[in-house]
């Protein structure tokens, strides 16, 4: 008789990447919170069988998560996760989590103390390893431990192309186990990297590269700006590119069946003038454009980490996109996604703008589904006895709302989300009038840190 699947709960879920990757080692995602209605509409349209929360976690009671647990048949909740953003430091002396822009931390913890989860798992930036945020994160394992959880003592930034995602991004990531339960491991890498005088192409321990991963979207024309889908006759004969759709050893071969039209979405991307077309040509694969500074991908090496670009409230930029290793042109959403390691049948905004943001802000399913793996062995359970189900398929119209219809879908103000600031004039010149909510952390560690371990 097939087993009832373990529950996690995703804070800070943004599209999902975290949800998907628990997903495929075996987990049913029972709840997720996402302040940001165009991600939690998108969050919603992933996972018909989970509740969206669409709230900010200042505001949402535990009492919330736990009938969700209760209403799906839990009494407990096996596993927690989620990245808080961490975004400011107090002075010398004081502690770093009475920061009030560290607030969200503590709404983490809230729900760690009142929910009591098996384990749970806390992603970030590595920059919180660096410099003066070591403090912050000793205070933070020190108020998870007060609370009766282990914490693995050497907390490291793990890159998510060790785990078989064609793309070089770094997560710090701590793991914590109810005092009464086995002590969580951080997973063993399943790829390395290699020069390219001994990588092979059927060499499946190396570094997997942008063309693995996009290859054959090379000759299919991408829409431009406006996403239309377009008719899916892909073999996916490529043995790692089995894993974007319902193969025979499909690294999501786990995960429900989601309710697809037959068609590729995504592959939409943006119109590029003649000049830069022309320089995108002269720039080497694996090399950085010099006017643009857009990275260049190489076919046989993993990208570059792919950013989200800048909310509403600060100008609404789109982050820059690697240009193509073949083609003169950005990347298209759908190839970003699989280079993130997201399967074809997983759908995102229709926009690019939007489309590029949820990739960005998502922690590559793969890489999740990697350190979910860990957690099913502590939990003692056979993956081979898991039910898979297929779900309802999902209105279209949530992967289309625009800020406005998707807040008024979820039944919250409009204004959760700042809207654009005005360009003002201030002694002749325009700027841009932005709040101060600047994050002080850096987002990458210098070279060769890649763990510190607690006292």
């Amino acid at each position: 008789m097939r087993g009832k699947r373990p529950s996690v709960i995703d804070l800070f879920a943004g599209v999902g990447g975290l949800s998907l990757g628990f997903e495929a080692a075996g987990f049913d995602v029972v709840a997720a919170v996402e302040f940001d209605p165009v991600h939690a509409a998108a969050h919603e349209f992933n996972f018909p069988y989970s509740k969206t929360f669409c709230t900010d976690m200042n505001k949402l009671e535990t009492i919330e998560l736990k009938k969700a647990l209760q209403e799906k048949g839990y009494d407990e909740l096996d596993m927690l996760v989620g990245g808080p953003p961490c975004q400011g430091f107090s002075t010398i002396g004081k502690r770093q989590l009475d920061d009030p822009r560290n607030k969200l931390v503590f709404e983490y913890l809230r729900v760690v103390k009142d929910l009591r989860p098996k384990y749970f798992l806390l992603e970030n930036v590595p920059g919180m390893i660096a410099g003066k945020q070591i403090k912050f994160v000793e205070e933070l394992v020190e108020e998870c431990e007060k609370l009766g959880y282990k914490i693995h003592k050497q907390i490291k930034v793990l890159s998510a192309a060790s785990y078989g995602v064609p793309q070089k991004r770094r997560r710090l990531i701590i793991l914590g186990s109810r005092g009464d339960m086995p002590e969580l491991k951080y997973p063993d890498p399943t790829h390395i990297e290699k020069s390219d005088k001994v990588v092979s192409l059927f060499d499946s321990t190396a570094f997997v590269g942008a063309k693995s991963a996009i290859g054959d979207l090379e000759d299919i024309p991408v829409n431009i700006k406006n996403d239309k889908g377009l008719p899916n006759n892909l073999t996916y004969d490529h043995e790692y590119r089995k894993n974007y759709n319902r193969h025979e050893g499909s690294l999501f071969n786990l995960c429900h069946i989601r309710q697809t039209d037959g068609l590729l979405w995504g592959h939409v991307g943006s119109v590029h003038g003649q000049i830069s077309i022309d320089r995108f040509i002269d720039t080497e694969p694996g090399t950085t454009e010099t006017t643009s500074r857009f990275f260049r991908l190489h076919p046989d090496r993993p990208c570059n980490t792919l950013r989200a670009g800048t909310t509403s409230d600060k100008g609404a930029h789109t982050a820059p996109r690697p240009i193509h290793y073949k083609l003169p042109r950005c990347i298209s959403i759908r190839e970003a996604a699989r280079l993130h390691s997201f399967p074809d049948w997983f759908q995102f905004h229709r926009t690019v703008w939007h489309g590029f943001r949820q990739i960005g802000n998502a922690v590559a399913p793969m890489f999740g589904k990697a350190l979910g793996d860990e957690v099913i062995r502590k939990l003692g359970i056979n993956p081979s006895d898991l039910p898979v189900y297929e779900l309802d398929k999902q209105d279209a119209k949530l992967l289309q709302f625009n800020m406005t219809d998707a807040a008024a879908f979820f039944s919250v103000d409009r204004g959760i989300i700042p809207i654009r600031k005005r360009l003002i004039a201030l002694d002749g010149k325009k700027q841009q009038i932005q709040p101060d909510n600047s994050i002080d952390i850096p987002q990458e560690v210098p070279s060769g840190i890649e763990a510190f371990s607690l006292p």
